[in-house]
């Protein structure tokens, strides 16, 4: 069974293996709907993630925005209504009215719902057609592979007094190194070309080639087994934050036993028999 569908964030799933889960505000440049409730657009990016990881027919999950922008971030315009949301903050442990409030939604909601993407056991691409604007950044640095066009830019919400959120604060000094990741954190916006010279952006195309570029990767995606990709995904980002010991431990561990899965065998037999391989996850 899929997700429960709002208008603001589609959710398509191909027979190609791919799921679409689009930012669907293009009016407003795909500016979010609310904050940590959970109808708003950052849980339900990560609801929607999570039917497709458990969909045993989806092998990758791409990340995008209709229209000209990827995602602009908080809407910060006056008129914008989200009481349809209602007021079930997800994850928030104290609704105690004070001054730490907002720092409660922030952490124990809005923030951990950035990290669900993480956590997301499959492949998952932002194909970045457009400006990527606070937490819209920060979604799209959570991704695993980040595809981007001439159109692509990153921008902070510096000038309305707000610091990267949790992905760009993590991630950027990790792909670009501390001093780009502060220029970026003192400047507040980054274009496309010098973010595919950072390692922002695994790939730099024209706009037009964007959708055939990133379809192409999900291609490939699907020749390997489904559990290499799986567990690679969990060692490599916990060997981000450990030791050397520690990853050898897990790849030690981890290559026993996906070298005995049936995935394995068929793409031994696939190999020997020249033909494409057909792999089931297990």
């Amino acid at each position: 069974m899929g997700p429960e569908l709002v208008e603001y964030l589609r959710y398509e799933a191909e027979d190609t293996g791919i799921a679409w889960i689009t930012f669907n505000r293009p009016e407003r440049r795909n500016a979010l709907m609310g904050n940590s409730q959970e109808k708003g657009t950052v849980a339900k990016v990560g609801e929607y993630m999570r039917a497709a990881d458990d969909d045993p027919s989806i092998r990758v999950i791409v990340l995008t925005g209709e229209g000209q922008g990827f995602c602009s971030g908080a809407d910060m315009r006056r008129d914008n209504d989200a009481s349809v949301l209602g007021e079930n903050f997800v994850g928030n442990r104290d609704h105690t009215e004070g001054p730490d409030l907002t720092r409660q939604h922030f952490f124990h909601g809005f923030t951990q719902l950035h990290r669900d993407i993480s956590l997301i056991r499959k492949p998952t691409i932002a194909m970045i057609n457009g400006a990527a604007v606070g937490s819209g950044m920060d979604m799209a640095l959570h991704c695993d592979i980040r595809v981007g066009c001439e159109a692509t830019r990153f921008i902070g919400y510096h000038q309305l007094g707000q610091i990267f959120e949790n992905g760009a604060s993590y991630y950027l000094p990790k792909m670009a190194g501390l001093g780009r990741a502060l220029e970026f954190a003192y400047t507040g916006q980054l274009d496309a070309e010098r973010a595919y010279q950072w390692g922002l952006l695994n790939y730099l195309v024209d706009s037009s080639e964007l959708e055939q570029t990133t379809r192409d990767l999900c291609d490939r995606i699907m020749r390997v087994p489904p559990m290499v990709q799986w567990v690679s995904k969990r060692i490599m980002r916990t060997a981000v934050d450990t030791t050397l010991e520690n990853t050898m431990v897990l790849t030690s561990n981890a290559g026993g036993i996906l070298g005995n899965s049936e995935d394995a065998e068929e793409a031994r037999m696939a190999f020997l028999e020249k033909r494409a391989p057909n792999f089931k996850g297990r």
